[in-house]
């Protein structure tokens, strides 16, 4: 898969993406990253991408040509690309969007900055705008990164493991379950007994209803796109929280 960052901040991308899951995607070439730097596009000497906004108002507008002509030089990979406006006023990026955007040859990213981008730009070049939360930043970059890294680890090899996305928070509606490591008693508190049993069905079963009973707790809003097999129903069922669940999923 390749991405492509547009931003007139280019060397903010610089230490993020050759750390962790992405440096070695990168290495292993299961993913290509390229850093467009927008001002390189700019119609004046002094490389000007922002100017005031007509109708007056405070802030600055980020200009149309640049973007549109640093667009226009990245070249398309694969059949299936898609342009992305980083903004707040995106729908907000989730798991089941990761998963979508994962499944693309290529994504362009474009960061935002200032006020916001030109109107024309956004209706003529760009495919759908995206948020990561109800809140303001100083601009796309750091809302970049958080797709890509996002995007990143659902490739296939990309975290070594083949199921270890799977089973993160919010592939399947669900909080993930706590997890423990050495030293087995850690200022008085244990580590649950079933996680050392060696029993792998006790385990699998533990888990899954600390991941109901953390999500009922936390995120009760998610419950209502869970689906259950049969078996999960028997278990909630004879632990006493099926009852709860469905409700649950009625009230949300």
């Amino acid at each position: 898969m390749r991405i492509d960052l547009l931003s007139i901040f280019p060397d903010f991308f610089t230490s993020p993406l050759d750390e962790g899951i992405i440096r070695r995607a990168r290495l292993a070439q299961i993913i290509d990253i390229r850093i467009h730097n927008i001002r390189d596009y700019a119609c004046d000497r002094h490389q000007m991408t922002d100017d005031r906004p007509y109708g007056g108002g405070e802030g600055m507008v980020m200009k149309p040509e640049p973007l549109a002509a640093c667009l226009k030089a990245v070249p398309r990979y694969g059949e299936k690309h898609r342009v992305i406006l980083l903004s707040p006023r995106g729908p907000c990026f989730s798991q089941q969007q990761a998963l979508n955007y994962a499944g693309l040859d290529q994504l362009i990213l474009i960061c935002g900055r200032y006020e916001g981008v030109d109107e024309r730009f956004t209706e003529r070049f760009v495919d759908e705008e995206c948020s990561i939360g109800d809140y303001v930043l100083s601009g796309g970059e750091l809302a970049a990164l958080v797709v890509t890294d996002a995007v990143c680890r659902l490739l296939p090899g990309a975290l070594g493991c083949a199921d270890s996305a799977e089973k993160d928070s919010f592939s399947r509606n669900m909080l993930k379950h706590g997890q423990y490591t050495r030293p087995p008693v850690f200022e008085g508190m244990e580590v649950p007994a079933v996680l050392l049993s060696g029993d792998h069905a006790a385990v699998d079963r533990h888990r899954f209803v600390e991941s109901i009973r953390l999500t009922m707790c936390r995120r009760p809003d998610l419950l209502k796109g869970l689906e259950l097999s049969r078996e999960e129903r028997k278990v909630l069922k004879q632990e006493g929280l099926l009852t709860q669940v469905e409700q649950m999923q009625a009230r949300v």
